[in-house]
């Protein structure tokens, strides 16, 4: 008896007369969009500026995908360096393999360097970016779909997915793991929207919360896939990367709400020559305009203050004209007198 399942395209390359179209790259380029959308929103209502997520994506995301490849050449060197395997083929990145470990890792250090263009804070950033990030991995995982690979054990479920015989895999119904994990980060990208509003996560405890309940999920999924990895105790690699991570994730967070608690009131400061840059330099030139005409005025007192001592010193003959000079300096400087005031009393 036929049961139901979910079909794989039978290729996951359309040609566009010599040019390729991948769906494991289509996956990964909107998530990339949907990530940066969802990052821009949330950073304006956190106080940034539009198009800053943008650009510090800008360089986030070249290291991600150099990370990401990077991990996964490393923990399954064997596909690339083993024996009859061509290495070129580690560079070939739209036939998949993308560890989000690596890639996590590596494109945080693209994003410092883009934070510190922009002088703003990593922490900050990385929160406005983490739901973005879940529901990028959620679009990534369908390209997985598209190469058929990544699924787990054998099953005959109604929502099992349907893979045809090829290299190294026998065909058959199996466990959808990639649906799974897309599902998961659908759910990881709303409990961070929903925390964050309601407890006002601040200095990165937003994107801790999504990398602690993304391992939880990528856990119990790790161990439904039946693809070839290393093991450690009898344990796939990726799940004890998964507790590890975990582990460092959940201590992040008690250490900053302890250390640090509240959330970030300027995530993106003024940068020299805006608009806050020029009012502070115009405001700094018109105190120091103000400071000199008032050192004016006090340098042409003491002036004419020691002429009147000096001409009193030079006695009778030549003190007559010095005293008349300032005595007419000082009434110039004394506040003008109404003319019509009354007159002293006589008497």
């Amino acid at each position: 008896m036929d049961i139901a399942y979910i079909p794989s395209p039978s290729t996951g390359v359309i040609h566009l007369g010599p040019i390729p179209l991948r769906g494991y790259a289509f996956c990964i380029i909107i998530g990339v969009f949907v990530a940066v959308w969802l990052g821009n929103k949330r950073w304006i209502a956190r106080g940034g500026k539009p198009g800053t997520v943008a650009d510090i994506a800008v360089w986030a995301v070249p290291f991600g995908l150099v990370g990401g490849r990077l991990y996964h050449v490393i923990t399954d060197y064997q596909l690339y360096f083993g024996e009859g395997r061509n290495w070129v083929d580690a560079f070939k990145i739209w036939e998949g393999g993308l560890g989000i470990w690596g890639a996590i890792a590596l494109g945080a250090v693209g994003a410092w360097i883009g934070c510190r263009l922009r002088g703003i804070p990593l922490p900050a950033w990385a929160d406005a970016l983490a739901p973005g990030i879940a529901l990028a991995q959620a679009c990534g995982r369908w390209g997985n779909w598209f190469n058929q690979e990544l699924y787990g054990r054998a099953t005959d479920l109604p929502w099992a997915v349907e893979i045809s015989a090829g290299p190294n895999r026998d065909a058959g119904t199996y466990h959808p793991t990639f649906l799974y994990e897309s599902l998961w980060c659908i759910g990881v990208a709303f409990l961070v929207i929903w925390a964050d509003r309601r407890f006002k996560l601040g200095h990165g405890r937003a994107f801790a919360l999504y990398v602690a309940a993304y391992c939880v999920g990528r856990g119990w999924i790790e161990y439904m896939r039946v693809d070839e990895a290393h093991h450690i105790l009898g344990v796939r690699l990726n799940v004890w990367t998964s507790i590890v991570v975990f582990v460092l994730a959940v201590v992040y967070f008690v250490l900053s709400a302890k250390l640090r608690p509240g959330r970030e009131e300027v995530v993106e400061p003024d940068r020299p020559g805006g608009e806050g840059g020029k009012d502070k330099d115009k405001a700094k030139t018109d105190g120091t305009s103000e400071a000199k005409a008032d050192g004016k005025d006090k340098a042409e007192g003491k002036a004419e203050d020691k002429a009147a001592v000096q001409a009193a010193d030079a006695g009778p003959k030549d003190s007559a004209p010095a005293l008349a000079q300032g005595a007419v300096k000082a009434d110039l400087r004394k506040p003008a007198v109404d003319a019509e005031a009354p007159e002293a009393d006589k008497s």
